[in-house]
């Protein structure tokens, strides 16, 4: 029976069966006939956070290509294997199911959201170790997992303090997309308002999609008069929401923080409709650290002009390779609670510079930024912020 058309679209395989290795002319003589160390790799492709995936797909590729100069990973050559992961979660599930029994994938690595981690999760079931990297609400401790992305003690928590401190804000509004990521994130988000005295105004979910133009939210919005609305809408529908808040004319007089914005997002929203509105992450494309601008200058070193936008997702896939490499590599097999154990206290080099794993998560220095137009201007650098979550090994 012929493999169904959806499933065709749905990967995408770096390198083809003859030189299946990333850069293969360079590498394939060093290597000799090693058995390829294979790698499926989860980003968005399609759905609301398709415009990430370019950027993902770039970040990933530089990674690669580094490793392998660098010898593999326990001596083997890296192979992605991109596979869309921007559809129903059950249907990415499907896919790892097909990378394990016919790839024999060494490692999967996850640029997604976070019902689809889930769906991965209780799918995979620690079989095959699992490296996910995106902004998340953090608390993830499934066996042989690694989580690298923000989580709400190290973004929500120091942005609230700014908005109730600085910009004075008493009440806010939550609004986010319907799924895990938003409700788990906000219920944080309560107690972080709460400890600095504030109120929440109101909370709202819509599902995800285009079609969501916000005018309803909006409206309820501009009645109910917030000093701050904390957004965790991912890609288009924080675009379109963005859009839609400073088309009220809210923008002039109530500030806005966003838990997902990066730079594709900001693009989106453009320069009109970007005032007042922040966002805290562990990576900007100009961030001030010297680890930020050297991966800025390989990144245009390899691809120039027609680079993809840099941004935290898709910085994201770079440090989780680099993650992968060091972790594999001190626990020189892919046994998990070697892997587990060489976790600990691990560093390893991601986009922004040096971070350490601890508790199978990562502690890093976070950057609260402004917007200016359709840029990121740092405000505020807080060094070293713990994760909140601790594993055990």
């Amino acid at each position: 029976m012929s493999q169904p058309i959806h499933t065709t679209r749905r990967r995408i395989v770096v390198a083809a069966a003859g030189s299946a290795v990333l850069g293969a002319g360079a590498f394939r003589s060093a290597f000799g006939q090693a058995n390829e160390f294979k790698v499926g790799f989860f980003i968005a492709l399609s759905g609301p956070a398709a415009l990430f995936g370019p950027t993902q797909k770039a970040c990933a590729e530089l990674a690669g290509d580094k490793i392998n100069k660098a010898g593999g990973i326990l001596g083997r050559p890296v192979k992605l294997i991109f596979t869309d992961a921007g559809g129903p979660p059950a249907e990415t599930a499907k896919s790892a199911v097909r990378l394990m029994l016919e790839d024999k994938v060494d490692l999967f690595i996850g640029s997604h959201d976070s019902a689809t981690r889930e769906a991965n999760i209780a799918t995979i079931k620690g079989k095959t170790p699992y490296i996910y990297s995106p902004v998340y609400e953090g608390g993830e401790c499934s066996p042989n997992v690694f989580c690298l992305g923000e989580t709400p003690p190290q973004q929500a928590e120091p942005a609230i303090a700014f908005l109730a401190g600085e910009k004075k804000a008493k009440t806010f509004h939550l609004i986010g997309d319907d799924y895990v990521w938003p409700r788990k994130v906000n219920e944080q988000v309560k107690k972080f308002v709460a400890q600095h005295g504030g109120k929440i105004a109101g909370e709202e979910y819509v599902p995800f999609g285009a079609p969501n133009k916000f005018e309803e939210a909006v409206t309820r919005i501009k009645g109910a008069k917030p000093d701050a609305v904390i957004c965790t809408l991912v890609g288009a529908d924080n675009v379109n929401f963005n859009r839609t808040f400073a088309g009220f004319g809210l923008d002039k007089s109530i500030a806005r923080l966003s838990l997902l914005l990066e730079e594709n997002t900001l693009m989106g929203i453009g320069a009109e409709n970007s005032g007042n509105l922040y966002s805290c992450m562990g990576y900007f494309a100009n961030s001030p650290s010297e680890g930020a601008k050297a991966f800025k200058a390989e990144y245009m070193a390899k691809y120039g002009e027609k680079a993809p936008q840099l941004a935290t997702i898709g910085a994201d896939c770079y440090s989780a390779l680099n993650l992968a490499k060091a972790l594999f590599d001190k626990a020189g097999s892919a046994d998990a609670k070697k892997l587990a154990a060489a976790s600990e206290g691990l560093p390893f080099d991601s986009a922004s510079g040096r971070v350490t794993m601890h508790g199978r998560q990562v502690d890093k220095d976070m950057y609260l930024a402004t917007c200016k137009g359709t840029q990121f201007e740092v405000i505020k650098t807080i060094r070293n912020v713990k994760s909140g979550t601790a594993c055990r090994a």
